[in-house]
């Protein structure tokens, strides 16, 4: 098992605890291209050239579920299309 494969179980088994960094790092990794935020926001954008949706995560610790969730989602549904 991979340390990403580790960091993914992780996140799937408690997606109320999720730090920010861990959950970029999985995103990055699948190949999500992360915007910065302008100024004012504390939100970060994440693209996919695969995907229609924009995931949209703000920098607080931790990251409240639904955005976890939303992340999951996502990288399933590349998954699936792999």
């Amino acid at each position: 098992m991979t340390r990403y494969d580790k960091l993914y179980a992780k996140i799937v088994n408690n997606p109320k605890n999720v730090a920010f960094r861990e959950l970029d790092k999985l995103l990055r990794k699948h190949g999500f291209e992360r915007s910065n935020p302008r100024s004012g926001s504390s939100h970060y954008t994440y693209r996919h050239p695969d995907l229609v949706h924009i995931l949209t995560i703000p920098y607080k610790r931790p990251i409240k579920a639904i955005y976890v969730k939303q992340a999951l989602a996502a990288i399933e549904q590349l998954e699936q299309r792999s």
